[in-house]
C-alpha cells in the first residue's frame, strides 16, 4: 500500500467520523416504506394461510405488530429528515427516483388495515368492525387522490426515458390495488363474527371492484410499456432488477381480491339483489365469473413471475463476480410476492385444489425466508455505512 492510499484511507475515515446522526437521518428516503410494505405482506399471508395453527396465528401478530412500529419509526424519521432539511420535501417530489415511491407510505396503511381486519376484529366486538368500514371509505377516497395526485406531479416535473422504465412505474397506483383484499377481509372478518349484518357489505364491495379495477388498468397500461421497454433495450441494469418483480403485484392483488370478494357473495348480496328471487342464481354466477377472472389474471402473474426470477439467471452462472450493494429496492422479492401468495391461497379455495393451497404455503415459507435475509441485509448495511449515509445511500 502506497502512501497516497494511506492518506486517502484516513481521509475517508475523518469524513466518517463528521458525520453525524442527523446527517444520516437527513438522508432517509420514502424507498424505506417498502420495508413495511414487506412486513406487513408477511403478515397478510400467514393470516390467509389455509392451514391454520396457533403457532402461525402468534407468528403472524409478532409481524403484524412489528409492521406497526416499523411504520411509525419510518414515519418519524422521514418527517425528521424533512425538517433538518428545510426543502427536501418538495424536492422528494421531483426527484426522478424517489417520487416513485411516495405512494408507499399509503399502500404500508392499507396494508395495516387489512392486517387489523385480519387479527383484530375475529378478536373484538362490533366497534372495531364498524370502524374499519369508515376507514375503508375514507382509504378509497385518499388512494384515489393520492394515486392522481402523484401521477400528476411527475407528469408535470419530471421526463422519464423509455430506457430507465421499471415496473416501479406502478408504484404511485399501489394504493388503488389493495383495495379490494382490504374490501374482502373487512367482509370475511365481518362473516365470521356473524356481524356482516353491521356494514354496508354490497357498497363495500362494488366500491372496492371499482377502484381496483381502476388500480389494474392503471397498471397494465404501465406494464404494456415496461414489456415494450424491454423488448427495446434490454433487461433493467442490475441495481434497477428487483423492481421487476413489482410487475407480479398488480394481478396479483386483484385475483385475491376478486376471488375472496365473489366467495363471499352469499353474505354480501341482500335477499332481493336486482331481480326477487334471483339472489341464488347471482351467488353462484358471481363466484364462477370472479374464479375464471381471477384465474386468467393468476396465471398473468406467473407469467411475470416467471420472468422476474429470470432475469437474476446470470447471478447463478459460476463465473459471475459483480456484486451490488443493497438496497431498500431488494424489499422488492417480498412485497409483490405476496399477493402472489394470497392469489394462489385464494384460487385454491375457489377450486377446491388442495395441491394449489399446498404450493402456496411452501411459497409463503420461502417468503419468510428471504424476508429474513433482506431485512438482516438492511440492517448489516446500516451498520456497514452503506445505508444512511450521505452520498453513499
Amino acid at each position: 500500500m502506497t502512501v497516497d492510499d494511506v492518506l486517502s484511507n484516513a481521509g475517508a475515515l475523518g469524513d466518517k467520523r463528521r458525520v453525524s446522526v442527523k446527517d444520516r437521518i437527513a438522508c432517509f428516503q420514502w424507498t424505506w416504506y417498502t420495508s413495511t410494505m414487506a412486513t406487513g405482506g408477511i403478515a397478510n399471508v400467514l393470516a390467509a394461510t389455509p392451514f391454520q395453527a396457533q403457532w402461525l396465528y402468534v407468528v403472524g401478530t409478532i409481524f403484524f405488530l412489528f409492521n406497526i412500529l416499523l411504520f411509525i419509526i419510518n414515519t418519524i424519521l422521514l418527517v425528521m429528515r424533512f425538517r433538518l432539511r428545510p426543502g427536501s420535501w418538495r424536492q422528494s417530489f421531483t426527484d426522478q427516483f424517489e417520487s416513485l415511491f411516495i405512494s408507499a407510505s399509503d399502500g404500508r396503511v392499507g396494508t395495516i388495515f387489512i392486517n387489523i381486519c385480519q387479527y383484530g376484529i375475529p378478536y373484538t366486538g362490533p366497534w372495531l368492525l364498524r370502524a374499519m368500514e369508515v376507514l375503508f371509505w375514507i382509504w378509497i377516497t385518499v388512494a384515489i387522490f393520492a394515486s392522481s395526485a402523484v401521477y400528476l406531479v411527475l407528469w408535470s416535473t419530471q421526463v422519464f426515458p423509455i430506457h430507465t422504465m421499471t415496473p416501479v412505474w406502478v408504484f404511485p397506483a399501489y394504493p388503488l390495488l389493495i383495495t379490494a383484499p382490504f374490501a374482502g377481509n373487512l367482509i370475511n372478518s365481518a362473516a365470521k363474527i356473524n356481524g356482516v349484518h353491521l356494514i354496508h357489505g354490497l357498497p363495500v364491495a362494488l366500491a372496492a371492484v371499482t377502484v381496483q379495477g381502476m388500480g389494474f388498468s392503471l397498471s397494465f397500461m404501465v406494464l404494456a410499456a415496461f414489456v415494450y421497454r424491454l423488448m427495446t433495450q434490454k433487461l433493467p441494469r442490475d441495481t434497477q432488477r428487483p423492481g421487476v418483480f413489482i410487475s407480479v403485484g398488480p394481478s396479483g392483488f386483484t385475483t385475491a381480491g376478486i376471488v375472496q370478494l365473489g366467495g363471499l357473495a352469499s353474505s354480501i348480496l341482500p335477499s332481493e339483489f336486482m331481480e326477487p328471487g334471483m339472489v341464488t342464481h347471482a351467488v353462484f354466477i358471481l363466484k364462477l365469473v370472479s374464479a375464471m377472472i381471477g384465474l386468467w389474471l393468476w396465471g398473468l402473474a406467473i407469467w411475470f413471475f416467471i420472468v422476474s426470477v429470470g432475469s437474476f439467471w446470470k447471478y447463478a452462472e459460476p463465473d459471475h463476480k459483480s456484486k451490488t450493494s443493497f438496497q431498500m429496492t431488494f424489499f422488492s422479492f417480498v412485497f409483490p410476492n405476496t399477493a402472489l401468495v394470497t392469489a394462489t391461497y385464494q384460487i385454491g379455495k375457489a377450486f377446491r385444489c388442495r395441491a394449489i393451497e399446498i404450493v402456496g404455503c411452501v411459497m409463503a415459507g420461502l417468503l419468510v425466508i428471504a424476508w429474513i435475509v433482506i431485512f438482516s441485509h438492511m440492517l448489516r448495511s446500516i451498520w456497514r455505512r452503506q445505508l444512511l449515509w450521505p452520498k453513499d445511500d
